[in-house]
């Protein structure tokens, strides 16, 4: 017994070094952090390889429905998080994720360089990101030729120059209850008229044939005239950068944006956009560098194109066809994002009540 117990130890004694050999070439495995986003979310993988190798790390992005949707799955799901950071809640759900206790505190070194209408009130809690405008945008084309002045305010379009048949009218917008745009244009009359006089501002919109459609896609790419080239609407509820995009995403080379924007004063909503880490998360301190890098130059300069946002950055400079095509309202509406908190889904129910058959 004696011997054979020798010969088993004199093998391992043998096998053992190459054992810890092998156990100290393999590889540690890498470290993952997943990102939870709405579906309109894209960054370009050259940036994405540059955070994925300054910091060893794979990213791992968790697309999960439009910005409510989104949210939702975040508070659902905060006791096992999902994710370790959340990027895509925006100033009309703001309060909202702040509330429900969602998030981690972080706060930048670099969001001193940040303008303070995008850093405002945060507390900590949030890092803006990217903001975009909500507008009506316009077929150009189609007014030119009708020699039909292009309206300069929400009260022009209850005009009855921009009168058409019920239902059938000139302008079409989306339903706030299902579409961000659709909400974001809602507070935009809420912001101009007051909760005593929206409502009757929209049935004026309604006697003038306003076309209500439950999402963005639908009204842009069926319903607005200038880009299916058969709709019959040539004002849709849009984005002030989508002139830009119109032109990236051509067919054919442009000289010129077929569309353009409505940028008067609260004829906008300025969405903004804001990234924050998941209570819970077991990758604290690599979320609290991807929030850092979100502020970065290389992530603030790829956003414009990917997105078709503005960077809060200043610092970040902006492609030539973005600057040349996109708009940026000088006087956007704003409502108190603790305002839109408390009555954003009474607003949307009396809407719905006067709008939707």
């Amino acid at each position: 017994m004696k011997h054979i117990f020798f010969c088993f130890a004199f093998v391992c004694s043998l096998l053992l070094p190459a054992a810890c050999s092998r156990a100290e070439t393999t590889e540690t495995p890498q470290a993952v952090l997943t990102v939870m986003t709405h579906d309109s979310f894209a960054v370009s993988e050259e940036v994405v390889k540059i955070f994925e190798e300054q910091y060893d790390v794979t990213l791992v992005f968790l697309k999960s429905g439009d910005t409510g949707a989104a949210l939702n799955r975040a508070i659902l799901t905060r006791n096992n998080p999902e994710a370790d950071v959340f990027y895509g809640v925006d100033n009309t759900f703001l309060s909202r994720a702040v509330q429900e206790g969602i998030f981690e505190p972080y706060k930048p070194s670099t969001l001193a360089d940040i303008p303070e209408e995008f850093t405002a009130g945060l507390a900590g809690m949030v890092t803006p990101v990217d903001f975009a405008d909500v507008c009506i945008n316009y077929d150009k084309a189609w007014f030119a030729e009708r020699g039909l002045a292009v309206p300069k305010s929400l009260a022009d379009l209850a005009k009855t120059a921009y009168k058409g048949e019920p239902g059938n009218g000139l302008l079409v917008v989306e339903n706030p209850a299902t579409s961000s745009p659709g909400l974001a244009f809602l507070l935009t009359t809420i912001a101009e008229y007051g909760e005593a006089g929206y409502l009757d501002y929209w049935r004026s919109l309604k006697q003038n044939g306003v076309v209500v459609v439950n999402d963005w896609e639908t009204a842009y790419y069926t319903n607005f005239s200038a880009s299916s080239g058969r709709g019959l609407q040539p004002m849709v509820v849009s984005y002030a950068t989508s002139p830009a995009a119109e032109v990236v995403f051509a067919a054919e080379p442009l000289s010129d944006a077929p569309t353009a924007s409505i940028t008067g004063e609260n004829t906008c909503f300025r969405q903004v956009e804001y990234a924050g880490i998941l209570k819970g998360t077991t990758q604290l301190e690599l979320a609290q560098r991807f929030i850092d890098f979100m502020l970065s130059p290389v992530f603030q300069e790829d956003l414009p194109l990917q997105m078709f946002v503005y960077p809060v950055n200043p610092a970040a400079d902006l492609p030539e066809i973005f600057t040349k095509y996109a708009a940026r309202a000088e006087e956007p509406a704003r409502l108190d994002p603790v305002l839109i908190s408390k009555n954003r889904e009474e607003w949307i129910a009396a809407w719905s009540r006067v709008m939707l058959p």
